[in-house]
């Protein structure tokens, strides 16, 4: 137990880290470099964000596998395991990289439109960031297989160094008079020198095995037969992700995104800080479904979501307690006033959606990637229909309540799992592992 309260704790850390330390850097490198500065200098890390997210997409079916594998004590295809999966990274890296590359003249020319002085320096803060995310999709195996052994304290101490140290160079260059192009070189450097940490420590778990990139056949077709899917979702996750505010502002212009963005930003924590919270569980219950039987898989399972629960609860509370009073604070009485009708359903939205956490976890430990991944993009495809519809008949409250729709439909994700308890009861192995009972039913219907 008191390991996965200091792992839940780092997972924690790791997702809050860097929030915080931009809430206290963005407004030095603000006021030093000014409006075009910054806004270049975020665009640039959102394109290492966004490109390391899309590149690193198969990195959940690598920890199933390796906590799988570890399990069952099979330390050779584990390796083999690793080795194949930064054989996917540095390909699926490389390839965004070079688009990056190459797109980087063209989209410096629409970024610098109203600022022709700043079109080389954009230019050079894009090329900058196109080599980061190859970085970052080959660092995301290293912290991926770390999480596999259920190791979070290293890759999160390394990740969170990384990242305070990144934002402290930022500071310091912006109040030197440094621009952009210097606090992105300065990002490559640290972010590399954390890679490299992150590699040491995960050879340091394999018993210092090789970690040469090296397609083996037989785990990299079961990496990608899995990964394939929660690639597919982690593509959809930023395709979707901006939708909502960018259909807002061409339907009711920039003066409406202000609030709902707003009670987004305070609401989402909720499903973040829990899901950070619980990560955890996937190496832990994937260790477990091909050890354990299927009524202590279950028992697992539901006091974790009791733990999920509670968190959600928690987060929830807090924030309609004192979520107007917060936002008030943060953009003022108007902004606020606005913000009031809209938050309850964010509230709600975020809250269902934190709910699923225990259930998604569950799914992805048990291998079922592509249910996962159907619900969610169908989940978010929903959403978006109804948002079209909403916007139109509601406005902004409408727009709100369609994420209360997405929150439902997240908890979808439970079905799977109780019809694959039910069938694993029906077996005659009843004690047999969860895994292994529903293999043998599958089997028995073929």
């Amino acid at each position: 137990m008191k390991r996965h309260l200091i792992n839940g704790a780092y997972g924690v850390l790791d997702y809050a880290s860097y929030p915080l330390g931009m809430a206290v850097v963005a407004p030095i490198v603000l006021h030093r470099l000014g409006a075009a500065e910054y806004g270049l200098w975020t665009i640039a890390t959102a394109v290492v964000s966004t490109g390391g997210i899309v590149a690193s997409g198969f990195c959940d079916a690598n920890i199933q596998r390796v906590a799988r594998l570890r399990g069952s004590g099979d330390s050779a295809s584990m390796a083999h395991a690793v080795r194949s999966m930064l054989g996917i990274n540095l390909t699926l890296g490389s390839a965004i990289a070079a688009i990056v590359w190459i797109a980087a003249p063209l989209a410096a020319a629409r970024i610098a439109a109203s600022h022709p002085e700043q079109l080389r320096e954009c230019l050079i803060a894009l090329r900058i960031a196109s080599p980061m995310v190859l970085l970052r999709a080959i660092e995301s195996v290293f912290a991926s297989t770390q999480r596999a052994f259920e190791a979070f304290r290293n890759s999160v101490r390394i990740n969170t160094s990384v990242r305070l140290i990144t934002l402290a160079s930022a500071a310091v260059l912006a109040l030197t008079g440094r621009r952009s192009v210097s606090i992105m070189a300065a990002t490559a450097v640290f972010f590399a020198i954390g890679s490299v940490f992150q590699l040491l420590e995960t050879r340091n778990l394999l018993g210092g095995l090789s970690l040469f990139p090296r397609i083996q056949p037989r785990e990299t077709r079961i990496l990608l037969g899995f990964g394939v899917f929660t690639w597919l979702q982690a593509l959809g996750g930023v395709i979707f992700g901006q939708l909502d505010r960018v259909i807002l502002g061409l339907s009711l212009g920039v003066a409406a995104v202000a609030p709902y963005s707003l009670c987004v930003q305070f609401a989402h924590p909720i499903f973040g800080l829990t899901a950070s919270g619980l990560q955890f569980l996937f190496p832990y219950l994937s260790g477990r479904a091909g050890a354990v039987s299927a009524a202590a898989f279950q028992r697992t399972l539901f006091h974790a979501f009791l733990v999920n629960l509670a968190l959600v609860a928690c987060g929830a509370g807090m924030l309609l307690l004192a979520g107007d009073r917060l936002i008030e604070l943060w953009a003022g009485h108007a902004v606020a006033q606005a913000s009031a009708r809209i938050l309850p359903a964010i509230v709600a939205g975020s809250s269902l959606m934190g709910l699923s956490v225990t259930g998604i976890y569950a799914a992805l430990a048990l291998g079922q990637f592509k249910t996962f991944a159907i619900l969610s993009l169908s989940s978010r495809a929903a959403m978006l229909l109804l948002m079209l519809y909403l916007i139109r008949h509601s406005g902004v409250p409408g727009l709100a309540a369609s994420r209360v729709l997405y929150g439902l439909l997240g908890l979808l994700i439970y079905l799977p799992l109780l019809q694959r308890f039910a069938k694993s009861r029906k077996t005659s192995h009843s004690a047999a592992p969860l895994v292994l009972a529903c293999d043998l039913q599958e089997a028995a219907n073929s």
